[in-house]
């Protein structure tokens, strides 16, 4: 108190000696000095300014009381920290000791922190999916043989069992693939492997030594019968094409020929067919027919087995042939005898003669019989089969000389050439090929449809052919052109046989699941008759002569016939 009196004093006596030194009266001093106990002067000296002070840093207490909090921050990190290595540490590890590891870390780093036994078998679990997830990825990278006999020897150099019970190709594959790739893992693999390969490569040395000696033909060697065939065929087809050639030639050159008057009768004629008889066939849908060469006489077969012999033009059954024990699916008549042929998914085919007695019986394919065809010297018959093959038979001697691969899928469907020079086969693998009888090439491969094809047929101009199935769809193909003239949008299901007019081939007639058969113009392949009237399927037709008569058999167990209406006065000559 005596010291703030003091300053007090002190303070007063300063004010006062400043107005003395300006000059002023001394008395003004002494009357200053008299309100010295009147303090009410004295706070207008600023004494609040000496309290703004101590308020500045009060903005600073927030940030000590902040960080109190804050200062246990360091403390956490060890105790959040550790699970996250040690589940990088899962991965990245094979071993329990680095588990053992981890765990005495984080024992150490903070006391309070231990791991529940609920946790510790977690942990195992999730190492075990993962060395079973680095095993399966090992086991994709190992490259392991897929024919199964490689498999089988891989195992026993393995030591391992080659087969276990009820077990499957896949399975015993897999079986590998799983040890091979444990034994990756343990480093052993690729010391097996080693051996393995120097075992092979010394096994294999003496045989390639062998191989190099002997040259093997790129070809398959025939029987001497076939060679002899492929001559007669050659010198046949080469005598018929000359004829075909000399009269396409004749035909051109006089003027007296007028081929587009001949087509337009023939169009006219087609365009008149409607139908002449209709009879009940068999007891099941009928499946195949065909004219006799002559046409005196239709051959039919059904799912019976049996085949029926008819006499024209009256449709009046003569006679029955039996003898497949399986579903008959065609019938063909010889085009130099009074015989005819017949397949049967019993995987044979028949050849009779017109009393009913088998000549010859045709075995050898593996699979169902579909169509089949006369070879036109009538010597040689072709047979489509579902065992994805194409057969040549000598109707003499009953001798297969040709089986002929080259379809991915079914055979269906086999024509051959009017020179007898070329066969062209169809099948379920949607391509049509044309063979070379005389050397045993297939010279052309026709691609275009999309589905099956099931109908195929030669026109008599030498040139053209048809073919058709299940798109719909029947294309006519050009030899010389190698390609697609003419693509027929022509029934709404699917075709099932197509047939050219035999003598000039003037008009073309297709056959339907639709139910009908078309007739299409050889010229522009336009439509110019329908021959409605079945109430099923529509399975094969025949067209006869000059294209006076036409037969459809059909699902509904019907035979009928088509016929022009024209008289023998009306009929033109056609060369």
């Amino acid at each position: 108190m005596d010291t703030e009196r003091e300053d007090t004093t002190l303070t007063t006596t300063a004010e006062s000696s400043t107005p003395a030194s300006d000059g002023q009266n001394p008395v003004s001093s002494v009357h200053a000095t008299l309100p010295q106990p009147i303090q009410p002067v004295i706070p207008p000296v600023i004494t609040p300014p000496s309290v703004v002070p101590p308020l500045a840093p009060i903005p600073s207490i927030p940030p000590s009381l902040v960080a109190r909090p804050l200062a246990p921050l360091p403390v956490r990190p060890p105790v959040i920290r550790p699970p996250v290595p040690q589940n990088g540490e899962v991965g990245s590890s094979d071993s329990d000791s680095d588990h053992d590891d981890a765990d005495t870390r984080i024992n150490k780093g903070t006391g309070e922190y231990e791991i529940s036994e609920e946790s510790r078998l977690v942990r195992e679990r999730q190492e075990k999916a993962m060395q079973e997830l680095m095993m399966k990825r090992r086991a994709a990278a190992l490259a392991v043989p897929t024919n199964d006999m490689a498999v089988r020897a891989r195992l026993r150099h393995l030591g391992e069992p080659i087969t276990l019970f009820g077990e499957r190709e896949m399975e015993r594959r897999d079986r590998l693939r799983m040890i091979m790739a444990k034994l990756d893992a343990e480093g052993q693999l690729e010391k097996l492997m080693k051996a393995l390969e120097d075992e092979e490569a010394a096994a294999s040395a003496p045989k390639d030594e062998v191989e190099e000696e002997i040259q093997y033909p790129f070809y398959t060697e025939g029987p001497k019968s076939l060679l002899d065939a492929r001559i007669e065929i050659a010198k046949y087809s080469l005598a018929r094409a000359a004829l075909r050639l000399q009269r396409a030639q004749r035909r051109r050159d006089d003027p007296d020929e007028d081929m587009d008057a001949e087509m337009d009768w023939a169009l006219k004629q087609a365009g008149n067919l409607s139908l002449e008889f209709s009879e009940i066939g068999d007891d099941r849908p009928l499946t195949g027919c065909s004219f006799s060469r002559d046409g005196k006489w239709l051959a039919t077969c059904s799912l019976t087995g049996a085949s029926r012999l008819w006499s024209m033009p009256e449709i009046k059954k003569s006679s029955t042939f039996k003898g497949h024990t399986e579903r008959a699916t065609d019938v063909a008549y010889s085009p130099t005898h009074n015989h005819l042929a017949t397949a049967s998914a019993d995987r044979t085919a028949r050849y009779w003669n017109d009393q009913g007695s088998i000549l010859k019986t045709f075995e050898g394919h593996l699979d169902r019989l579909a169509r089949i065809a006369f070879h036109p010297s009538g010597k040689y018959l072709g047979t489509a089969s579902f065992d994805k093959t194409w057969r040549l038979w000598d109707i003499e001697t009953g001798e297969e000389l040709l089986l002929q691969e080259g379809h991915s899928r079914s055979v269906y469907s086999l024509a051959f050439h009017h020179d007898g020079s070329l066969a062209a086969s169809c099948g379920l693998d949607s391509l049509a090929r044309v063979w070379d009888l005389r050397t045993g090439r297939s010279i052309l491969a026709l691609e275009g449809h999309v589905k099956p094809i099931l109908g195929i047929s030669f026109s008599p101009n030498g040139y053209h052919l048809a073919t058709g199935g299940e798109d719909n769809t029947c294309r006519i193909w050009d030899l010389r052109k190698k390609k697609s003239l003419y693509t027929i949008p022509a029934h709404s299901n699917l075709i099932s046989q197509v047939k050219f007019e035999p003598q000039e081939g003037y008009f073309l007639v297709t056959a339907s699941y639709d139910m009908t058969a078309k007739v299409w113009s050889a010229r522009d392949f336009k439509p110019v008759k329908t021959l409605s009237g079945h109430e099923a399927k529509v399975t094969s037709l025949d067209v006869l002569g000059d294209g006076g008569y036409i037969v459809t058999v059909s699902h509904d167990r019907t035979i009928k016939l088509w016929s022009s209406n024209m008289t023998s006065e009306q009929a033109m000559d056609v060369d």
